[in-house]
């Protein structure tokens, strides 16, 4: 017996709804679409790379200040913004010796703002 407020996650009768599923299949993201996709959302599961996003969201900055900022090493920095790069997350520039990085696009700040308006609503 189930109790008021406790949830079972499965039907407690199995019926298929033939047109709501066929729709749905071809609306569904190819398997390399989700791969790629599930790629993605891998970058923001790091404190590190996140740090440096949200750093980068406010502005452009040098890899030395970043290291500073978050009190790591330019070698674990410099490792961070080249997965941020590879993803396209992040976009560098050089300008004589230094080297920045800011944000590749808005996309990325919108992504990153949406997830933290969600965290501060709990």
């Amino acid at each position: 017996m189930v109790k008021e407020n406790e949830f079972i996650d499965k039907c407690e009768e199995t019926i298929i709804h033939p047109d709501i599923v066929e729709k749905l299949k071809k609306e569904m993201l190819s398997e390399q679409k989700s791969y790629n996709l599930s790629e993605f959302f891998k970058i923001f599961g790091d404190l590190t790379r996140i740090r440096i996003i949200q750093l980068l969201c406010l502005q452009e900055l040098c890899v030395c200040d970043i290291a500073t900022i978050l009190n790591i090493t330019q070698s674990a920095t410099s490792h961070q913004l080249k997965i941020l790069r590879q993803f396209g997350v992040a976009k560098p520039r050089k300008d004589g010796k230094m080297m920045y990085y800011s944000i590749s696009d808005e996309h990325i700040k919108t992504i990153f703002t949406n997830g933290l308006d969600h965290i501060n609503e709990r």
